[in-house]
C-alpha cells in the first residue's frame, strides 16, 4: 500500500477540550506545548507540501468533480455546524479527495486539512458512515492531537524549525508520520468524539461503526495497514453503539441510495 499521512487517525489529547451531547465528561484534555495558532501554521504548510507532491498525492479537482464535492462539503458543515466542534472557527477545514481507490483511509492535519481517499468512499456504503469517518478525523484536529504527539516524538525544537520554514525537517516529518502508532485511549477518545458531533444531526449517530462492521465482514482481507495496532475493529464497533445509546442520540437516517448516486460519479 502507498505511504500514507496519517495525522488524524493519530490520536493524541490535545489542549482544546469537548462536551459530550449530555454535558458530562470533557473530551481532548491534555497537555499541550503549542498553541492553537501553531496548529493552523503547522497545517497549512503541511498542505501545501501535500498540494505540490502529486505524484505522491494526486488531488482531485475540485471545480472538475463539483457535485462530488459539494456532498462532501454538506456533510463536513453538518458536522461543524453542530455546536460540538470547539475548533469550528479557528481551523481552516479544508477538504480534499486524493484519487487513489487502493487507500482505505482519510486523515486530517493539524489545523482541520481533511484529506478523504477515493478508496474509502467508494468502500463505505452510506453518508452516515462516511459522517462517522470525517467526525472522527474532525476530532483529531479539533482535539489537537496531531501536534501533541509530534511534540512527544520529535521535540519542540523540531517543530519549532518547521514553523520558521524548515522545509527540509518538514518533508522529513511528512514522511515519518506513516509510521506513527497512536494510543488506544485517544482512538477511543476519537471515536466518542464522532458520536458527539452527529448526535444532535439527523444522522444515525454511530454511523463510524460502519467502517469496522465492513472490515469485520471482509474477514480482514482489506484491513488497512493503520488498523494493525489499533483496538479490535469488534471493541469499537460495541463503543460507537454504546455512545450512541449513552448520549441518547435520535438521527436514524443514512441517506445511502444518494450516497450511492454520488460514489458512482467518482472517476
Amino acid at each position: 500500500m502507498k505511504r500514507v499521512i496519517v495525522f488524524s487517525l493519530l490520536l493524541i489529547g490535545g489542549a482544546g477540550s469537548l462536551m459530550n451531547c449530555n454535558g458530562s465528561k470533557k473530551l481532548g484534555s491534555g497537555f499541550n506545548l503549542f498553541p492553537v495558532e501553531q496548529d493552523r501554521q503547522l497545517g497549512a504548510q503541511v498542505a501545501a507540501e501535500i498540494d505540490g507532491n502529486p505524484k505522491e498525492y494526486p488531488l482531485l479537482d475540485s471545480a472538475s468533480h463539483k457535485e462530488i464535492y459539494q456532498y462532501l462539503y454538506k456533510i463536513r458543515n453538518t458536522i461543524l455546524n453542530s455546536g460540538q466542534v470547539q475548533h469550528k472557527g479557528d481551523f481552516a477545514w479544508r477538504l480534499r479527495i486524493i484519487h487513489d481507490d487502493s487507500t482505505l483511509n482519510a486523515f486530517c492535519t493539524p489545523g482541520g486539512y481533511i484529506y478523504v481517499y477515493t478508496g474509502i468512499l467508494k468502500y463505505l456504503d452510506n453518508e452516515a458512515q462516511l459522517a462517522g469517518v470525517l467526525g472522527h478525523e474532525i476530532a483529531h484536529a479539533d482535539f489537537r492531537h496531531s501536534t501533541r504527539q509530534m511534540t512527544q516524538m520529535y521535540g519542540v525544537q523540531t517543530l519549532l524549525s518547521i514553523i520558521a520554514g524548515d522545509h527540509q525537517q518538514l518533508a522529513q516529518i511528512t514522511s515519518g508520520l506513516v509510521g506513527l502508532k497512536f494510543s488506544r485511549n485517544h482512538e477511543a477518545e476519537a471515536d466518542k468524539g464522532s458520536v458527539t458531533y452527529l448526535c444532535p444531526t439527523v444522522y444515525q449517530a454511530d454511523g463510524g461503526a460502519g467502517f469496522f462492521e465492513k472490515i469485520n465482514a471482509a474477514g480482514g482481507s482489506r484491513v488497512p495497514e493503520f488498523l494493525s495496532t489499533h483496538p479490535n475493529p469488534e471493541n469499537r464497533i460495541e463503543a460507537f453503539r454504546n455512545y450512541r445509546i449513552e448520549m441518547a442520540c435520535q438521527g436514524v437516517n443514512d441517506f445511502a441510495s444518494e450516497y450511492k448516486k454520488i460514489m458512482a460519479k467518482l472517476p
